[in-house]
């Protein structure tokens, strides 16, 4: 898959996006980084640590976020996004579901978009990236999450879960396919922390596995997630062993990228295994 100016060998190998918040309000990181000078030094670092790509997201999408309008949005990440770009030779990718941010990005000279929405929260996002002929992570997601298997239990529970959730993402690769998205700019993102309850959130990451069906690379995004501090009983900052762990098992499910706070610990991650794995 190319991506910018850079190919990915996305089955054989594992990458790591780092994650560069200008917000105010992050569940994790909100305000640090919320200055062009703050994010430069921040992106510096983060390519430094062995990021692959950068991405640059101006609202936060944290549980009961307050939604921006596009303007404040565009005034947020464009300077960055141009900032990154005159500064750095590394693929950039803006994280939004607005068909008019993404637009404005593109324009930049944005390299990927990463809808949360899975193209199903704007009708014009889909046309956009066909137009600009970009790739796309492309994520599963639901306005709440569905409990229509809380009454099972086991393999039939998980059944349940993976059979609805693939069901979501090929509704999400249709609109995709009808726009003129080209299959190879195509990634999948299971949506950890997104339209799901704790335990959908470990369903999803246990059977990431089921989502290589569909045939295109596949992103598995939990950094410093809820379902990590549920797990672990640890506070959004002391997340990184946790994030670490299913980081190793995206390299084992042959996951090809990895969207990640801390990108110095998770490229160590991905190192040691695909050394023990003999790759």
């Amino acid at each position: 898959m190319k991506i910018g100016n850079r190919t990915f060998d996305t089955d054989h190998n594992t990458y790591v996006m780092g994650i560069l918040n200008v917000t105010p309000d992050s569940f994790s990181d909100g305000g640090r980084y919320d200055s062009v000078d703050r994010a430069l030094r921040q992106a510096e670092r983060m390519i430094g640590e062995g990021a692959d790509l950068i991405d640059i997201g101006g609202e936060s999408t944290r549980p009961g976020y307050a939604m921006i309008s596009d303007e404040e949005e565009i005034a947020r990440v464009l300077p960055v996004i141009e900032a990154v770009k005159a500064r750095f030779d590394i693929p950039v990718s803006l994280d939004t579901y607005k068909s008019g941010v993404a637009r404005t990005g593109l324009e930049a000279g944005v390299d990927l978009i990463n809808d949360i929405w899975g193209l199903k929260y704007d009708p014009e996002m889909a046309a956009v990236i066909a137009k600009y002929d970009v790739p796309c992570c492309l994520m599963h997601n639901r306005e709440q999450a569905d409990d229509a298997g809380s009454a099972l239990t086991g393999n039939a529970c998980d059944t349940a879960f993976v059979t609805a959730w693939k069901a979501d993402l090929s509704e999400t690769v249709r609109l995709a396919k009808r726009a003129g998205i080209r299959d190879e700019h195509i990634i999948l993102d299971p949506g950890v922390g997104f339209g799901k309850t704790y335990e959908n959130n470990l369903q999803a990451i246990r059977h990431i596995d089921q989502l290589h069906s569909f045939g295109y690379p596949l992103l598995l995004g939990t950094s410093r997630k809820s379902v990590i501090g549920m797990t672990l009983d640890v506070p959004a900052d002391d997340r990184v062993v946790g994030t670490a762990v299913t980081t190793v098992f995206a390299v084992l499910h042959r996951c090809s990228f990895v969207r990640v706070h801390d990108v110095r610990e998770n490229v160590q991650a991905i190192r040691m295994t695909r050394a023990i794995l003999g790759d």
